[in-house]
């Protein structure tokens, strides 16, 4: 990462990652296909329902694995094999533990939450059933993501695809025979899932214990050590907390949403996970900018971090015009994969027309923070981008969404909020590689 050309390193980085997302998309849209062809649509908009809710729970614990990664990646390019060791022990501990609470937290709350955001009676026993199921496979969850993320750190992003490819063949074949042949439902996609969950678990576990890098795991060692834990959350927690609060006000338009009843909400599930595809793709990039980054800021590279970011832009806005217009041409036909209800399609099409083609300015919003991160500088992008992505999105909702009352207009919130979080992101970041200069 700290040496010769940049691009194809960044592609040969960032193709597995974006491949891994991709295909975790692909096994979770089986999932939302398989019940909606099979459960209905009722089913179908009680799983997607609980996916706002469900990020706003997981994310900060998620956001803070990539506190773990840029200090691994770190320590790992500076050839300290201590630290490295420290760093990979207090993390994955740290997974243990979020991952314990984080099952406790969901079989607890699911219900209360999702009566909150005003789900309504039709789907909400089907909602809740689903999220107690899936918060059951959390410490299995939050295991993958931080093994993962210090296999990232170190440059290797293609077992981590191997392993959610094994364990997304298991879970589509799961669903087929629980939903299909069982009937298991709702119940049955969320069994799954967490069978699947655990193989990758397992798997990412293995490979760390069986390496002989400095970043080899031995249970025998596992430990949180504060120092460790204290670089680990002065980045990870900024970035959790900016993902949970994001999550929030997604929550927030689930809501909106959700007045609109279970036909709307079956269209934005399928539409939301074709969004998905999107958001992948670019945030492979993200996660490649960050990872180089911080390795050329930990040797002194400052130079070759600004051509860092240039080409991860390249890189993601060629990905995000592709994928967005190709999803606003063939928005229906993709639609029809998911269901063949007319009124859930329209829907769908009806959000997927103006978040789609604009999508670049997503992948831009989220550079300028990942390249702060890898610099360490986690906490002002934190703000920023709450202020101009949540900030906005919350305007919309309660301010302009009750006049025009369209899926259409509250989604334009989407674009709306990314341009706002870009500006001000863009000026955040000349000041401080400014001081990286001095």
């Amino acid at each position: 990462m700290c040496n010769g050309s940049i691009m194809d390193k960044l592609v040969s980085f960032a193709l597995p990652l974006m491949l891994s997302g991709i295909l975790q998309l692909m096994f979770n849209a089986v999932d939302i296909i398989v019940v909606g062809r099979f459960s209905g649509s009722e089913a179908l908009a009680a799983v997607g329902s609980t996916t706002a809710l469900i990020n706003v729970f997981t994310n900060l614990f998620i956001g803070i694995s990539l506190g773990a990664n840029v200090l691994a990646a770190r320590f790992f390019a500076a050839g300290r094999k201590e630290e490295m060791s420290e760093t990979v022990h207090t993390s994955i501990t740290l997974a243990l533990i979020s991952g314990i609470l984080m099952a406790f937290v969901g079989l607890v709350f699911s219900k209360g939450a999702l009566e909150l955001m005003g789900t309504p009676e039709d789907v909400i026993g089907l909602s809740t059933l689903y999220m107690r199921i899936y918060f059951m496979g959390m410490p299995f969850f939050m295991l993958y993501n931080y093994g993962a993320a210090i296999l990232r750190a170190v440059g290797d992003t293609k077992r981590p695809l191997y392993f959610l490819i094994i364990a997304g063949v298991i879970n589509a074949g799961l669903n087929m025979v629980l939903v299909i042949v069982f009937g298991l439902g709702v119940a049955g996609v969320g069994i799954a899932t967490v069978f699947s969950q655990m193989v990758s678990c397992v798997l990412v576990l293995t490979c760390l214990c069986r390496t002989e890098g400095s970043y080899k795991l031995s249970f025998s060692k596992l430990s949180m050590k504060g120092y460790y834990l204290k670089q680990i959350f002065q980045v990870g927690i900024p970035a959790g907390i900016q993902s949970t609060v994001i999550n929030f006000s997604n929550a927030l338009l689930q809501s909106s949403v959700n007045s609109f009843g279970s036909t709307a909400m079956a269209g934005y599930t399928a539409a939301n996970n074709i969004l998905g595809f999107l958001y992948v793709s670019i945030n492979s990039v993200t996660q490649a900018c960050m990872s180089f980054t911080s390795q050329n800021f930990g040797v002194g590279k400052y130079k070759r971090m600004d051509r860092v970011l240039i080409d991860c832009m390249i890189l993601s806005v060629g990905a995000a015009l592709v994928l967005g217009c190709g999803a606003y041409f063939f928005g229906a036909e993709i639609l029809q994969i998911y269901t063949e209800e007319a009124d859930v399609i329209q829907c769908g099409v009806e959000i997927l027309s103006i978040t789609t083609v604009p999508y670049f300015l997503c992948g831009i919003m989220d550079l300028f923070p990942g390249a702060l991160r890898g610099m360490g500088y986690s906490a002002v992008p934190m703000v920023l981008s709450i202020i101009g992505t949540v900030g906005m999105r919350v305007l919309w909702i309660f301010a302009f969404f009750p006049q025009h009352r369209s899926l259409y207009f509250l989604f334009i919130s989407y674009p709306a909020s990314w341009i706002a979080t870009i500006v001000m992101q863009v000026v955040c970041y000349y000041f401080v590689r400014k001081h990286c200069y001095k």
